[in-house]
């Protein structure tokens, strides 16, 4: 049972080779483009779309941070794609791996936090000691920050996790509930399989808001040290 729980957070292989950078790279191929003039609708929805997100998340930055733009906008379309990719049956959700979020927080933090040492090193050593606080407090209320300084791409990296890995279990679960009531009692399992629908429909949503939470976290971290 717990094998079959947790099979598909395990990496794919093909051949005894891991297929996971195969599977991280699809998602982009699935983004349609247009060399024309006039696009069509679905293409001019995604322009509005990735517009519209790009705007919000770049109104509160100067020009310095405005410069993320096109990573952050890459960065939201890639965990959306990925996350909602993963929905799909027998499909593997590269975000479910710890690995690979922290891979994706640990670059983008660090390159926030660099920067903000490179052009603001007042305003970024100011954040480890507040104004006025009692000399007695200083050494401790320094290791507070630095600490919570430190643990932030582990943050990030465990709530996109801990979001998805929970949302895919508990399909797994009323998915295989709903296949064992199928031959016992059909009213309580049309109540489990509406269940069921409910819960997709909810994932897809969780799926859209953890990439714009995950993006919108990274944005205000750059925010902060420009």
């Amino acid at each position: 049972m717990n094998e079959n729980l947790f099979a598909s957070f395990i990496a794919p292989t093909i051949l005894g080779l891991p297929a996971a950078v195969l599977i991280i790279l699809f998602p982009p191929l699935l983004i349609p483009t247009s060399k024309y003039l006039i696009s069509n609708r679905l293409i001019t929805t995604q322009q509005w779309l990735i517009k519209l997100t790009s705007k919000q998340m770049m109104t509160m930055h100067n020009t310095k941070g405005r410069t993320w733009s096109l990573m952050l906008v890459s960065l939201i379309i890639f965990i959306a794609t990925t996350n909602l990719l993963g929905l799909l049956p027998h499909s593997f959700t590269p975000t479910t791996q710890l690995s690979m979020n922290l891979a994706m927080a640990i670059p983008l933090w660090a390159g926030a936090v660099i920067m903000g040492f490179r052009s603001k090193i007042k305003n970024a050593l100011a954040h480890f000691l507040p104004q006025g606080t009692p000399t007695p407090l200083i050494p401790m209320l320094v290791i507070i920050e630095t600490i919570s300084l430190l643990i932030q791409p582990m943050a990030l990296a465990v709530r996109l996790t801990a979001n998805i890995t929970a949302g895919h279990l508990l399909m797994h679960l009323i998915g295989s509930a709903t296949l064992a009531m199928s031959t016992i009692n059909l009213p309580s399992t049309l109540i489990i399989f509406t269940i069921l629908i409910l819960l997709t429909i909810l994932e897809i949503a969780v799926a859209l808001i953890q990439a714009y939470v995950f993006t919108l976290l990274v944005s205000l971290y750059l925010h902060d040290n420009t």
